[in-house]
């Protein structure tokens, strides 16, 4: 089955060199939009690459951050996950499940105008909202 996405086009276009991991890792993350921490990245990248080590893991993935492929979220201090729809939005944070969710980008927040620091303008906006169960 081929993937829906051609990753080796997508890192070129980026200015990424497409070796065999950063395509696997690339095939699974831009699959669908999903949230997975680099522990669940490596695991499931390790089941078709013997030998993908956890420090290739975390070097392409700080790579995809870097060029706009994937959004780093840290959700708590113990978690980060990487998030592979990179448009505006935010999450919800379930602390007893460990589940990450989006909120649509224009479902949370309108900052009122002069909250800004004078000479600033918003890059970009992440909110985290952490929620358990009752």
């Amino acid at each position: 089955m081929e993937p829906a996405v051609d990753v080796e086009s997508m890192l070129r276009s980026s200015g990424i060199y497409p070796t065999p991991q950063r395509v696997s890792i690339g095939e699974l993350l831009f699959a669908r939009k999903q949230h997975l921490t680099a522990e669940q990245i490596h695991e499931r990248v390790s089941q078709r690459f013997r030998r993908v080590s956890k420090a290739t893991v975390y070097n392409t993935l700080a790579l995809f951050v870097s060029k706009g492929l994937l959004r780093e979220l840290v959700a708590d201090p113990a978690r980060t996950f990487y998030d592979s729809n990179t448009q505006p939005h935010h999450h919800f944070f379930n602390i007893d499940t460990g589940e990450l969710s989006d909120i649509p980008g224009d479902q949370l927040l309108n900052l009122p105008e002069g909250i800004l620091p004078e000479g600033t303008k918003v890059k970009a906006v992440d909110i985290v909202v952490r929620v358990c169960n009752r």
